[in-house]
């Protein structure tokens, strides 16, 4: 557990001691400062680096900091009520090879040029050069 004085002298690092509030009455849910929050508390990206996902649950305490003279606020979610993540079906597999196939299909000339055709030319960079000149 992380004692006062301990973020006391955490303050000439850049945390702030009016981010810790671990029972929840001054922001409404447990507050902690950046890289204070306990065990067991995750992000929604820290969930996903381990195969997790949040799986519905409420958010259970939260992370505050200053950035650039703006708050910021990351959710923590409980691991130990996370679930797996989900895994994409064959059609949904299939599907999504077909539409980034479409992407790369240039309109004019109908070939697969290997990169997402831009969307402000509407065609490859080669057709788009040959109707400029």
């Amino acid at each position: 557990m992380t004692t006062v004085a301990e973020l006391e002298t955490a303050r000439g690092r850049g945390w702030f001691i009016q981010f810790y509030d671990p029972d929840g009455q001054r922001y409404g849910l447990p507050t902690y400062p950046f890289r204070f929050a306990p065990a067991g508390l995750l992000t929604a990206r820290q969930l996903r680096a381990r195969g997790l996902r949040p799986g519905g649950q409420d958010v259970a305490a939260q992370i505050l900091w200053r950035h650039r003279r703006t708050r910021r606020v990351a959710y923590l979610y409980r691991a130990d009520l996370a679930l797996p993540k989900r895994t994409a079906t064959a059609a949904q597999l299939a599907a999504i090879g077909k539409a980034l196939a479409a992407r790369r299909t240039c309109p004019t000339c109908g070939q697969d040029k290997g990169y997402c055709i831009p969307r402000s030319a509407g065609e490859c960079n080669e057709c788009a050069d040959r109707w400029s000149r």
